[in-house]
C-alpha cells in the first residue's frame, strides 16, 4: 500500500509538532496506532517504551510537552518505502533522530522514534516525582 505524498505528510507532521498542536499531530495516527521509543521508556517505565493506541500517545505527547516546553524539530530528510516514511529530524537541544511510520491507508499505524547515538541519552529521564524530564531526544 503506498504511502501520503512525502512532502506533503512531512510538512503537516513539522508544523503541527511546531506548533504543539497535539491534535492535528494525532490527526495523522490510527486510533489503534502502536508507538515505541526508548523516551517512554524512561518517562513511563510501565509503558517499557511501547505506547498502545492514540489515547495514550496523546497523554505521552502531553506529556512531553509539558515537560520541554521549548520542544521543536528541524527536518533534515524524508525517506520513502513501499508504506513507510522515515522522517530525519534534529531536535531544539540538537540531538538527531528518526521517526519510522508505517502506514495503513492515510494513516500512521505504527511508528518508531529511533535516536542517533547519544542523542537517545541526552538529559535525564523523568521521574515519578515530576523531576527533570528527558524529552529532549524527541
Amino acid at each position: 500500500m503506498p504511502t501520503p505524498d512525502p512532502q506533503s505528510f512531512s510538512r503537516a507532521w513539522l508544523e503541527a509538532f511546531n506548533a504543539h498542536d497535539l491534535e492535528a499531530r494525532l490527526s495523522h495516527f490510527a486510533g489503534d496506532v502502536v508507538f515505541t521509543t526508548p523516551v517512554a521508556a524512561r518517562a513511563l517505565p510501565e509503558t517499557g517504551g511501547v505506547v498502545r493506541g492514540i489515547d495514550a500517545l496523546r497523554a505521552y505527547w502531553t506529556l512531553a510537552l509539558k515537560k520541554v516546553p521549548d520542544l521543536h524539530f528541524e527536518l533534515l530528510g524524508v525517506y520513502t518505502g513501499i508504506d513507510t516514511l522515515v522522517l530525519n529530524y534534529r531536535n531544539q537541544a540538537g540531538g538527531q533522530a528518526c521517526e519510522v511510520l508505517t502506514f495503513r491507508g492515510d494513516l500512521v499505524s505504527e511508528g518508531h522514534a529511533t535516536y542517533l547515538g547519544a542523542s537517545a541519552q541526552a538529559g535525564g529521564a523523568p521521574t515519578t516525582s515530576g523531576a527533570s524530564a528527558d524529552f529532549r531526544a524527541e
